[in-house]
Formats: C-alpha cells, structure tokens, sequence
C-alpha cells in the first residue's frame, strides 16, 4: 500500500514543475543586493524581468509552480533598485566611486 502512495507521489511531482523563470529571478534578486552598482542593478533589473515574466507563465500554465519564488525575486529586484537609488541620492555612490564625470 505504502508503494502505491510513493508512485502517486511521484506522479504529482511530475505533472508539476518549479518555473525555471521564477529560479532565475530569485537568484537575480539575491545576488541584485551585491554593492557594485553595475552588476547589482543589471541583476536587479533581470530579477524584475524574470520575476515578471515567469509570473504570468505560472498563471497561464497550471503545471508550473514558483509563484513565490517570481514574488520573491520581484520585490528583491525592486527593493536593490530603490536602495542604489536612495544612495545616488545622497551622495554615497557617485564619482568618488566610479571615476570622474567629464
């Protein structure tokens, strides 16, 4: 009876699969946070896109989960934007850090 239950198991995992997508945005996002302006706002805004993106594959594909993986990674992307942002704004990331302007 118990090997029966572990085949259904398995079949469920199957027919559901984590969106590759919402992987790479949480990743994104994560590595996004990374204090070298460039790459972490390249990341972010890839966090963004993907998160995005697999958001509405999720919706559309009853097969694919990740849902909130694709939130994760969103808001990550968002939230490493805002915070490079706010220290351009003030002074902390500016020619001092990356070379002279003009």
């Amino acid at each position: 009876m118990e090997e029966r239950e572990e085949w259904e198991d398995l079949d469920e995992l199957e027919e559901s699969r984590k969106s590759r997508l919402a992987i790479a945005s949480l990743v994104c996002g994560i590595c996004g946070l990374i204090p070298i302006p460039l790459v972490g706002f390249l990341l972010s805004v890839l966090a963004i896109v993907f998160g995005g993106v697999s958001l509405v594959q999720i919706r559309r594909n009853a097969s694919l989960t990740g849902e909130r993986m694709a939130i994760a990674g969103l808001v990550l992307g968002i939230v490493a934007i805002a915070i490079m942002v706010i220290l351009i704004a003030t002074g902390m990331i500016g020619p001092h850090f990356g070379g002279r302007f003009g």
